[in-house]
């Protein structure tokens, strides 16, 4: 038998190294800013072009690297942060594997200039694939600047799977963001395709944090600051009444690196326990500084996983401090015991004398748990699908019905006692009226008993169906806004109005760039409340992005199940009995009329038996 197993040629091995570090534009970002950052550099420009496919160029003032370091750090494994396996558990800084500049001239074109301190000329580097293209002297100013053209370049595969110009921006944009929150002391620039887009000057946490996120997060911050001999925690976090529904401005840094840890935000949404409102998120960014020798970074490829040696302790003192920063700040709820209050003695209740209070009353029937998916409206009709289904044509009264499929994105299953409460439900009682309680809830007569419908869910249900449609067909329409709406974004933000700008459009938003990450809306989709269009978008662009870190559906899904949650939210109120009955008519004409897309019941049944179980009545 002939030997089968070889070693790799050293360009094909340095490719396949370079997968676990270089996976996108974003990651070759992230690399060269913290090397930025490790070279002691006052400021940082991020150039970007073609969302980093084309150049992703990072100038900086740093220390710089003489000629033979500058050879040297392309070649694998090759690092100035480390030398034995002691210092690997006392790392301060953010590389030290030696992995990233090797990786990255591995599936890219790159140029690098630097100059040193203190000396007379620079050296200039070209490199392709791993192989010294050129070098020689040049003249610069101190510091370094990397130049990375035509990522992929050699892997037209891997080229093939990046996203679309918008998202992989997107990505560049968060890389960028983290680094700039972590290091407020240096001044950050980014620009994209020759035009500024962030400019944060240098400055304190405070500043940078609204310099990141804009001027609205000025009021909202309380700092949080807690020093321990184990532990010292500092930074700020939002106020309950800011929180967001979707989690996406929580950041954790640990010895100045980002990480990700579900653990730590558990200790945070423990403090506020009690504060927030339902399915809602604080606003937080919290620095921690450890003993390098208690933790280990070194667990994946980009750094952005710990391991704590004592979880447990580091879990307690971030809940502390958090829990401390609220009640400074007067945000906890306390008792005032030295009010003057008046409690009014309770009136027992009176009952007719002839009332039996021997007999148990029955009990309730058993509430179904909403499922995690729509179920369809259909009635069980005897002898299969195939016969006529005369149920379902009582209940919907005398208003056309079509058949209903049990395709579409949301529903897979049927439940046997919802499809049995819908077939019992009967037909609409004639000459009815719909009555409105409390400006929530819908209730009308059938002939089983008593519909009671939740007027926001409904809406939710109607405007879904409604908006993917849109979505499909393009044919959203519009209402003009008499005075256009100017409305500045974060670089995030903006991003992502920009990646999904045909989407919409199609759902009949009508705005122009203005620059600066601002928007000039013109007009918004119609039979929605003209008022703080602002906040309708701003709103639509946070559910759309919890949407998309809890759900696994496609764009023109999240936005449709985004839009029609934001827009229900607005449609409240008191409604006449002529908008009530046609709300009930346009709920009916859903396709899956009994649930919202995400599973919660739009109208319960309450049958006559079940009322009458209610009084003790047999």
């Amino acid at each position: 038998m002939t030997d089968i197993i070889r070693l790799l040629p050293e360009n094909l091995a340095n490719q396949i190294a370079a997968g676990e570090v270089v996976q996108r534009p974003a990651s070759v970002v992230k690399e060269l800013l913290e090397n930025s950052v490790d070279a002691q550099s006052t400021s940082v420009t991020l150039i970007i072009k073609d969302a980093g496919k084309q150049l992703i160029q990072v100038v900086d003032d740093g220390v710089g690297m003489t000629e033979t370091d500058a050879r040297m750090c392309f070649e694998r494994h090759a690092t100035s942060k480390i030398k034995t396996t002691e210092d690997l558990f006392r790392i301060r800084t953010m590389g030290f594997r030696g992995e990233a500049m090797a990786s990255i001239a591995a599936v890219a074109q790159v140029e690098l200039k630097t100059r040193p301190r203190g000396g007379e000329l620079g050296t200039c580097l070209t490199i392709e694939g791993n192989e010294v293209v050129k070098q020689e002297p040049v003249a610069m100013a101190e510091g370094t600047v990397v130049s990375v053209k035509n990522l992929f370049f050699n892997v037209p595969a891997r080229r093939n799977f990046l996203k679309t110009n918008p998202v992989e921006m997107r990505h560049v944009l968060d890389e960028f963001q983290r680094v700039a929150l972590a290091n407020p002391e240096i001044a950050f620039a980014l620009y994209q395709n020759e035009v500024e887009v962030i400019n944060l000057p240098a400055g304190k946490l405070s500043q940078r944090i609204v310099s990141v996120f804009g001027k609205d997060y000025k009021e909202q911050l309380a700092s949080c600051e807690e020093t321990t001999p184990f532990l010292t925690v500092r930074g700020y976090i939002g106020k309950p009444e800011f929180a967001k529904k979707s989690r996406g401005e929580q950041f954790f840094f640990v010895n100045n690196r980002f990480i990700k840890s579900q653990y730590l935000n558990h200790a945070v949404l423990t403090a506020y326990e009690g504060l927030l409102p339902k399915d809602s998120f604080p606003f937080y960014v919290l620095f921690l500084e450890i003993a390098p020798e208690t933790i280990d970074i070194n667990v994946h490829p980009t750094k952005t996983e710990i391991k704590f040696e004592d979880e447990k302790t580091v879990y307690a003192i971030v809940r502390a401090a958090v829990k401390q920063s609220l009640g400074l700040h007067n945000i906890t709820p306390s008792l005032d015991f030295g009010a003057d209050v008046n409690y009014i003695p309770l009136q027992p209740m009176k009952f007719p004398a002839s009332m039996d209070f021997d007999t148990a009353p029955a009990q309730a029937p058993r509430a179904s748990s909403a499922p995690s998916q729509a179920t369809t409206f259909t009635s069980r009709a005897s002898g299969g699908g195939s016969q006529p289904r005369e149920t379902e044509r009582e209940y919907f009264g005398s208003t056309p019905t079509r058949e209903v499929s049990r395709a579409t994105s949301e529903d897979s299953s049927l439940f046997p006692e919802e499809e049995d409460t819908f077939a019992a439900a009967g037909s609409v009682a004639g000459g009815s009226k719909t009555l409105q309680v409390h400006q929530k809830y819908l209730m009308v007569q059938v002939k089983s008993g008593l519909m009671v419908v939740d007027q926001q869910a409904a809406q939710e249900r109607i405007l879904y169906e409604k908006y993917s449609q849109a979505l499909g067909k393009r044919t959203g329409a519009s209402q003009q806004l008499l005075f256009p709406q100017t409305l500045q974004l974060s670089p995030a933000d903006f991003s992502l109005v920009m990646e999904l700008s045909e989407e919409f459009t199609a759902l009949g938003f009508v705005f122009n760039d203005f620059g600066n990450n601002t928007l000039v809306v013109n007009g918004i989709p119609a039979e929605i409340p003209l008022r703080d269009e602002r906040e309708l978008i701003e709103g639509l662009l946070e559910q759309y992005k919890n949407n998309q870190s809890a759900l696994k559906v496609d764009r023109q899904e999240n936005l449709a199940r985004a839009m029609a949650k934001r827009v229900a939210s607005r449609l409240t109120g008191r409604l006449s009995d002529q908008e009530m009955n046609a709300l009930v008519d346009r709920l009916f004409g859903c396709q899956v009329p009994n649930y919202t897309p995400g599973g919660q019941k739009t109208l319960v049944i309450l049958k006559t038996e079940q009322l009458q179980d209610l009084f003790l009545r047999n």
